[in-house]
């Protein structure tokens, strides 16, 4: 799967498609989620779409303290403005458009920020809140690949300017995909760790 995604050689083109297709999904949750919010805002008994039992309910992890971290914004308000930008960025870069390097180094930045805030918010719903937000998840996948994808892209074109024998061994473990396989151990790891916590009780 992430061959495909990548790409043997990860050209810019080939990225920027990935790139572009997980921030665009990061942003359809993010936005999802936002009308849900302003759903539950103007009725915080409302049947949200993404309240499907007792376990995958978005409607109770949005009226946690974990839901709107910064200064009180919804955090997939502040995630609407994130992705979008990461979707323009992206689509540049589809068009075959160089990039400067401080750009690429900022954008890496972009994206390891959201990963992180990603991560710990999919911790804090596993094991703080224990309940799970299924559009969040969505966004917790989707900065993984971003992050991965995007660092994939940085290294091929050697942005952080690494000295030419280190260099020659990135670009050997490039070849041999390691990144995209712990990429994906990284994915596997999160899913087994929701069904070692929830179990059957994500299909009740």
């Amino acid at each position: 799967m992430f061959s495909n995604l990548f790409g043997r050689k990860s050209s810019q083109h080939t990225v920027a498609i990935v790139l572009t297709v997980f921030s665009v999904f990061a942003l359809l949750a993010s936005f999802v989620l936002s009308v849900e919010k302003l759903h539950l805002l103007s009725n915080p008994d409302a049947k949200l779409s993404c309240s499907i039992n007792l376990i995958l309910n978005c409607a109770s992890v949005m009226k946690t303290p974990q839901a709107a971290v910064f200064f009180g914004i919804p955090n997939s308000f502040l995630g609407m403005v994130g992705f979008t930008a990461a979707v323009a960025l992206s689509v540049v870069l589809l068009t075959g458009v160089k990039l400067p390097k401080w750009m690429l180094v900022w954008m890496q930045i972009g994206f390891a920020a959201g990963w992180v805030f990603a991560l710990w918010l999919f911790f804090n719903s596993v094991y703080v809140i224990q309940i799970l937000c299924p559009w969040c998840l969505v966004v917790t996948t989707s900065t993984t690949i971003l992050f991965f994808a995007m660092l994939r892209l940085n290294l091929r074109e050697n942005t952080f300017g690494l000295e030419k024998s280190r260099n020659k061994q990135i670009q050997k473990l490039l070849d041999n995909d390691y990144d995209k396989i712990v990429a994906a151990l990284i994915l596997v790891l999160l899913t087994a760790l929701v069904f070692i916590k929830f179990g059957d009780s994500l299909f009740a």
